[in-house]
């Protein structure tokens, strides 16, 4: 790229409601959906709660949205939930936020699912190298399309939802023809006391599946009215996502049955194999290697922006918040952002990191949930999009968010615990660039 990067931070604002409304939507679409049906299957074996696993996991998604949407229209600048955290409770928090963005949540999950794009590429075509390295293309490519612009990296990820969207609904529109499944014994509701543990441990899975909706957020600074358009977007991508969600997973059940999809380790390919045979499972090899791109370019769109609002604060390395004086991005931020991903995955230690992902992202989530009374008590001013419902909504979503964490924790112990000690691994750092940032301020 041509020119020198400047040092004042000057991001263009190109993006629209269309715009946040597909990056939500690609934030939260990635390969979840064509697999945890069965894991949710596992936890509980009846269709009306494998069915109501996904509907309450939707609601509380939902619920957050409205959450998200108002903290948007009160404070729309870029960086989104780390500037949220940051104005609610303090640059530190804000900062072990970006620390654990960086090196496990987001990080981590686009190596994943880098991997399961090579995988699935593979089963389509003959690669002539490792999924390690078309992982690393692949992200290297992405790289280089976001720096580019935001307008070029918004229009790419466009592009791949729209065509999630429609291999999702090919499949659920396929999935029908398919013969019901005989009805066996384990689809009987177990007794009460045995229901609600399984019950809340099928909402992990589901809870994974549907994260991802609050990365929009980052890119607030680049929305041309972000109070408006990313509470739209937010609540619209996510209203999207649960009906596509329902659909697949009703589809599931349809067609494989509760004990069916429980013992499936690919449902959504086989009924697809059912209805089509071979160019079927074709078909959503297909579908989950446009949808883990999808996600892959919404990743890279949006993360790098909250270590640019980290630079920007003086908590990280001030090239971090260089903004490329054609392209009006932070390069060098995306450019921090697929080096790391690239690492894990070339590494393969995305699987250990991934295990640490759901009990840190959700107090994350909780956390922020938490920040929308602090404003509310702050500022009593209406800002132009306020959460319906407040204060039992909000309420609802940090209590599911505890719940999800705690439930992590009783289920995954060791996995949470080395999460919780990656993010506290951040206070040295921070201890660091806030030392530095003052001796540069005096």
């Amino acid at each position: 790229m041509s020119g020198e990067a400047t040092p004042h931070p000057r991001l263009a604002r190109r993006l629209g409601r269309f715009d946040a409304t597909m990056l939500v939507m690609g934030g939260i679409v990635g390969a979840g959906i064509f697999v945890n049906p069965a894991e949710v299957a596992r936890h509980v074996q009846t269709p009306a709660l494998i069915l109501g696993a996904w509907a309450v996991g939707g609601l509380v998604a939902l619920v957050g949205a409205f959450v998200y949407a108002e903290l948007a229209a009160r404070r729309p600048e870029v960086g989104g939930q780390y500037a949220y955290l940051r104005d609610a409770y303090g640059p530190t928090t804000a900062f072990l936020y970006g620390w654990s963005l960086l090196l496990v949540i987001q990080s981590g999950g686009m190596a994943a699912v880098a991997i399961t794009f090579a995988r699935y590429l593979g089963e389509l075509v003959v690669l002539p190298a490792s999924h390690a390295a078309v992982a690393a293309v692949t992200l290297a490519l992405l790289t280089l399309v976001n720096c580019l612009g935001v307008r070029a990296g918004s229009n790419v990820q466009s592009a791949l939802m729209l065509l999630k969207i429609a291999a999702i609904a090919a499949l659920v529109g396929v999935g029908w023809s398919v013969s019901p499944a005989p009805a066996v014994a384990s689809d009987v509701a177990p007794p009460l006391e045995f229901m609600l543990p399984a019950f809340g441990a099928a909402l992990i899975p589901v809870m994974f599946a549907y994260g991802g909706w609050q990365t929009t957020s980052f890119v607030a600074g680049e929305m041309r009215n972000p109070g408006r358009d990313l509470a739209w977007g937010l609540m619209l991508g996510v209203i999207g996502v649960v009906i596509l969600y329902i659909g697949v997973v009703a589809i599931c059940v349809h067609a494989l049955g509760p004990a069916g999809l429980g013992a499936s380790a690919t449902p959504t390919t086989d009924v697809m194999r059912l209805a089509l045979g071979p160019k079927g499972a074709a078909f959503i090899a297909l579908g989950i290697t446009v949808s883990t791109l999808g996600f892959l370019s919404q990743s890279m769109l949006t993360a790098p922006r909250v270590y640019f609002a980290m630079a920007d604060d003086g908590l990280f390395f001030r090239g971090i918040a260089r903004v490329h004086p054609r392209t009006k991005v932070p390069v060098f931020a995306i450019m921090l952002q697929g080096a790391v991903a690239t690492v894990i995955a070339v590494s393969g230690q995305f699987g250990a990191i991934l295990s640490y992902v759901v009990s840190v992202d959700f107090i994350w989530f909780g956390l922020t949930g938490l920040a929308l009374f602090i404003f509310r008590r702050r500022d009593p001013a209406r800002p132009s999009f306020q959460a319906p419902w407040h204060p039992f909504s909000t309420g609802l979503f940090v209590a599911a968010c505890w719940i999800v964490v705690a439930a992590t924790v009783y289920t995954q112990m060791l996995n949470s615990l080395i999460g919780f000690a990656i993010v506290l691994a951040g206070l040295p750092a921070y201890a660091y660039w806030s030392r530095r940032s003052a001796r540069e301020r005096a």
